[in-house]
C-alpha cells in the first residue's frame, strides 16, 4: 500500500539516493546544478557557531536568498535563517565514475539537511526537495509493517481500546433509549425531569436559528444532526459538555448516580471501533483503506480484488500475494458465506458458519491426501446454498481427500458417492450398519432412513393451518442488515422465520424480538437492537423462553433426568423402601450432588480426573464405587429388583415401561415427554457434558412439555432445532410443537429445513440474499401463499414439498 497524508491527501514518499540521482540523469550534459542541504539551528547555538563549524569541516560555501555566498562572506553578513549549506556544484555528465561520486555526495547532503537535501537547476531557477525521512505536511509518518494493520499486535493495536474497538464509556442507546421519539418528545433521557429539562429547553428554544427539526424523530435524523446534539454550538450545551460538568462534580452522590446510569461498553472515540491505530489508515491501495475492505461483503471484495490494477513494479511484488487471497476469498464465497464481512466477530457467529470458515481454511491449505471429517456442514444453511457447499466437498474430494460428512441433508446423501446408514433406530436400539452404497442403492434398502427417502413414510403437511388474533410486532428493525421493517408474529401457533443465510433472521429475533419482549415482560435482559416500536398483544405472553443448545447444565453431574426434575421423585421413591428406614437414608442419601450417600472418592462423578501438567486431564473410572457413584450401602438398597445405579443406566424408554408396569405414574408421566420429543435412547443418568446440542435443545423441549398450562402461555423461540435430527426425529420434534400450541403456548423457529417449514402455520421470509442485499421482509403469509411469491427463493424449494 501506499502512505497518503491526513492533511493534504498527497503520497507520502521516503526518498533514495536513486531517485535523486535519477532526476540528474534527467538533465542534458553540461548542465549546472547545486546539491544543497537546509542549515539547521540546534538549541541555544548561533548561525554563526554553525557557519564556523561547518567552515571547520571543510565546506566552503552556503546559499541565502539564491545567492551562493562564501562562508567568510556569509559571517559578515550576521545571517540568522534560510541559509542553505553547498554541499556540491554539479555539473552534469553521463559517465558511471561520475554517478558513483555523486552518490556519496548526496549521502552527504541527507546526513547535513537531517534527511533533507535539495537539487537546484541554475539555468531555469528551479528546486526539487527530498527527503529521506517518512514526513510529509509537518507529520512523520510510520513506515509500513504486517504489525501496522493487526489489532491483536500492540504496535498496530489502538492506544485507546487496545484493539477491542469499545471503551467503557456514556452509552448513546442508555442516553436515548427510544429512537423513534423526536428530542421534543424527550427522546433525551438525561434531560427529562425538572432540574435537567432546562438543557433540553436550551436546545427546543433555539432550534430555529440553526434550523435543527426537534420534532423528527431520532433515528431519522442525520449523522451531523446526531453529532450536534452531543457537541453542542453557541446556543446549547451538548451531551459531551453536560457529561463532563457531571465528572466535574462527582463529588456529589447524586451525579455519580446518574454517570453509572448510562456508562457502558461504547464506540472507541480514537478508532470508531475500528480496532487499529489511526496511522494504519493513512495506507491505501488504490484509495481504500484496510478499515474498508475489512467492512466490504466477501463477494464486493473478490471484485475489489479482481478489479485491482497495479503498475509493473507494485505488480511483481503483489502477484503471489493477489493469487493467495483471491484464492482463499473465494473458498470463503463458495461455502455460501458471500454475505460476511472480515470484522465480523467469531463470538457472533452460528456454529454452522464456524465450520464452514474451517472448510474453507483447509480448502485454501491445498492439503491432499487428507481425510476430512465433517459433522452436518449443512446447519444454518439454506437449501439455495447446499449446491456450494457439494461443489466445495467434491472440490476437496477431487484434490485427493477423502471426505466423511455426518449428515441429515437430502441433497448432501444425493450428492454422495457411498452412504453408510446407522441404525436401526437410537441408542441401545442403534450401533448396527444397516445399509452402504449409492443413494439410489439405500433407496431399495429397508431402513428408516430409507423409507423416508422413498417416500414409505413421510412428515405429512397439515390438513389445516391454524390462524390466530393475537399477534406482537416489531416496527422500525434497522439493527445490522435489517431494512426498517415492520414485521407481525402471530401468536398460539407455529410461526417459522425463513430466508438465506446472512438474511437477518437470527438479528431480528434473537437480537431485536426476544431482549424486546423480555424487557418488556420482565424489565431486565440484553440491549436489543435498533428498532422503532414493540406493541402487540402481551397479556397472551406470561413469560418467553429461548431455546438453545447450549450445554443443559454446568456440571457434568447434570443429566436428563435431574434437569426435567424427575430425579427427586426416584429419590424419594428409594427413600421409601424398607432397607432405607432400617438405615435411616433419606432422600438427600440418592443424590450425588451433596454428601451423604454418595462416593466420596469420586464425589457422585463416578470417575476421578488425574490432572496432567502438559497433556489432557485423564479421566478413570473411580475405584471406590467402579463408576456406580454411590457407597456400597446406598447401593444394596433396591427397588422391584433395581438399584439406584441400575435405574440410572435404563433408557428413558425402558424407565418408562419398568415405572408403568409398577404403578409409578408420577416418575412416567415426568419422563413421558423425553420420550415424546425422540430422546427415548438416552440413559437418565447420560452427563450433560456427553450431549449433543440438539439433545440438550430437546431436553429442554421435554422440560416444558411436563409442565405448563393454558393459564401460562409462554412464547418458545427455537433457533434451528432440525440440527442434527434425522426426518424421523423431525416428525417427532414437531409433534412436540404441536403439543405446546395445544397448551395455548407460541413458538417462533428459525429455520432452513423444508421440511419442518412446510408444518408451519405462518412464515416470515426475509432476503432476498444476504448481507447487505438482504434484510428485507420479502412475504409472509401460509406456506401455500410463500410458495406462490416468484421473489421468495424459499418459495421455490416449498413448491416441491407441497
Amino acid at each position: 500500500g501506499k502512505t497518503y497524508s491526513p492533511i493534504s491527501g498527497n503520497l507520502v514518499k521516503k526518498h533514495r539516493t536513486k531517485d535523486v540521482l535519477d532526476l540528474i540523469k534527467s538533465f542534458d550534459e553540461r548542465e549546472k546544478l547545486l546539491l544543497l542541504s537546509p542549515i539547521s539551528l540546534e538549541e541555544g547555538r548561533t548561525m554563526a557557531d554553525k557557519l564556523n563549524v561547518l567552515k571547520q569541516q571543510g565546506y566552503a560555501r552556503v546559499q541565502y536568498k539564491e545567492e551562493v555566498l562564501r562562508i567568510d562572506d556569509a559571517l559578515d553578513k550576521e545571517l540568522h535563517k534560510d541559509v542553505f549549506l553547498v554541499v556540491d556544484r554539479i555539473i552534469v555528465k553521463h559517465e558511471e565514475d561520475f554517478y558513483n561520486r555523486l552518490a556519496d555526495a548526496i549521502e552527504t547532503a541527507f546526513f547535513e539537511g537531517k534527511g533533507t537535501c535539495i537539487i537546484e537547476s541554475l539555468s531555469n531557477k528551479t528546486q526539487t526537495e527530498f527527503n529521506n525521512k517518512f514526513e510529509l505536511d509537518g507529520m512523520t509518518f510510520l513506515e509500513p509493517n504486517v504489525h501496522l494493520f493487526s489489532f491483536n499486535n500492540p504496535y498496530g493495536a489502538c492506544p485507546k481500546c487496545e484493539g477491542y474497538g469499545d471503551v467503557i464509556g456514556i452509552d448513546e442507546d442508555l442516553v436515548i433509549p427510544n429512537t423513534g421519539l423526536s428530542i421534543y418528545d424527550n427522546a433525551i433521557f438525561p434531560w427529562r425531569g425538572e432540574s435537567m429539562s432546562w438543557y433540553r429547553d436550551q436546545l427546543v428554544n433555539n432550534s430555529h436559528k440553526f434550523d435543527f427539526p426537534i420534532h423528527k424523530p431520532f433515528f431519522e435524523l442525520t449523522a451531523e444532526q446526531k453529532q450536534l446534539i452531543w457537541e453542542g454550538n453557541q446556543y446549547f450545551e451538548g451531551l459531551n459538555d453536560f457529561f463532563a460538568e457531571l465528572e466535574s462534580k462527582a463529588y456529589k452522590i447524586q451525579n455519580r448516580v446518574m454517570l453509572s446510569r448510562y456508562r457502558g461498553k461504547t464506540k472507541c472515540n480514537v478508532c470508531h471501533g475500528k480496532r487499529l491505530r489511526p496511522e494504519a489508515n493513512y495506507v491505501k491501495i488504490n484509495h481504500t483503506t484496510i478499515t474498508d475492505l475489512v467492512e466490504m461483503p466477501l463477494d464486493q471484495l473478490v471484485n475489489f480484488f479482481n478489479q485491482l490494477e497495479l503498475n509493473d513494479y507494485d505488480s511483481k511484488i503483489a502477484d503471489r500475494l493477489l493469487k493467495e487471497i483471491s484464492n482463499r476469498l473465494s473458498f470463503l464465497s463458495n461455502v455460501g458465506l458471500d454475505y460476511l464481512t472480515l470484522n465480523r466477530k467469531s463470538n457472533t457467529l452460528s456454529g454452522g458458519e464456524s465450520q464452514r470458515i474451517n472448510l474453507a481454511t483447509s480448502l485454501g491449505s491445498s492439503l491432499v491426501g487428507s481425510m476430512y471429517i465433517l459433522d452436518e456442514p449443512s446447519i444454518g444453511l439454506h437449501p439455495k446454498d447446499t449446491q456450494k457447499l457439494i461443489k466445495v466437498l467434491k472440490a476437496l474430494r477431487d484434490l485427493g481427500n477423502t471426505v466423511i460428512v455426518v449428515e441429515h441433508d437430502e441433497d448432501i446423501m444425493q450428492a454422495a458417492d457411498e452412504i453408510i446408514d446407522i441404525g436401526p433406530e437410537a441408542g441401545t436400539f442403534g450401533g448396527e450398519v444397516v445399509a452402504t452404497g449409492t443413494y439410489n442403492d439405500i433407496l431399495v434398502s429397508e431402513s428408516l432412513t430409507a423409507k423416508y427417502l422413498n417416500g414409505q413414510l413421510e412428515i405429512e403437511v397439515p390438513k389445516q393451518r391454524r390462524t390466530s388474533k393475537y399477534h406482537v410486532d416489531i416496527l422500525g428493525a434497522r439493527e445490522n442488515n435489517l431494512q426498517n421493517i415492520d414485521v407481525s408474529f402471530p401468536l398460539e401457533m407455529l410461526t417459522v422465520i425463513t430466508g438465506v443465510s446472512g438474511s437477518g433472521k437470527s438479528t431480528l429475533v434473537k437480537k431485536i424480538l426476544f431482549p424486546a419482549l423480555q424487557k418488556k415482560l420482565t424489565d431486565f435482559g440484553d440491549k436489543p437492537g435498533q428498532f422503532t416500536e414493540l406493541k402487540g398483544n402481551f397479556s397472551n405472553i406470561k413469560h418467553i423462553e429461548f431455546v438453545d443448545q447450549n450445554p443443559i447444565g454446568r456440571s457434568s453431574r447434570s443429566n436428563p433426568v435431574t434437569y426435567i426434575k424427575a430425579y427427586d421423585d426416584i429419590r424419594a421413591l428409594y427413600a421409601k423402601q424398607k432397607l432405607s428406614k432400617i438405615r435411616n437414608f433419606q432422600a438427600k442419601h440418592f443424590s450425588f450432588n451433596v454428601d451423604g450417600g454418595r462416593c466420596e472418592t469420586c464425589k457422585g462423578e463416578g470417575e476421578v480426573t488425574i490432572e496432567m501438567q502438559f497433556m489432557a486431564d485423564v479421566h478413570l473410572t473411580c475405584e471406590t464405587c467402579n463408576g456406580k457413584r454411590f457407597k456400597k450401602e446406598v447401593l444394596e438398597v433396591t427397588c422391584h429388583g433395581k438399584s439406584i445405579d441400575d435405574i440410572l443406566n435404563l433408557t428413558i424408554d425402558d424407565a418408562i415401561s419398568f415405572f408403568n408396569e409398577h404403578s409409578e405414574t408420577k416418575i412416567q408421566t415426568k419422563l413421558q415427554p423425553l420420550q415424546d420429543v425422540g430422546l427415548g435412547y438416552v440413559t437418565l443418568g447420560q452427563s450433560s457434558s456427553t450431549l449433543s446440542g440438539g439433545e440438550a435443545q430437546r431436553i429442554k423441549l421435554a422440560s416444558f412439555l411436563g409442565k405448563g398450562s393454558k393459564s401460562d402461555n409462554a412464547l418458545f423461540i427455537f433457533d434451528e432445532p432440525t440440527t442434527g435430527l434425522h426426518f424421523h426425529d423431525i416428525k417427532k420434534l414437531l409433534q412436540s410443537f404441536q403439543a405446546l400450541i395445544e397448551k395455548g403456548h407460541s413458538i417462533i423457529v428459525i429455520e432452513h429445513n423444508i421440511d419442518l417449514i412446510k408444518c408451519a402455520d405462518y412464515i416470515i421470509d426475509l432476503g432476498p440474499e444476504g448481507g447487505e442485499r438482504g434484510g428485507q421482509l420479502i412475504a409472509q403469509g401460509t406456506p401455500e401463499d410463500i410458495a406462490k411469491n416468484e421473489k421468495s427463493i424459499t418459495g421455490e424449494f416449498l413448491k416441491d414439498k407441497l
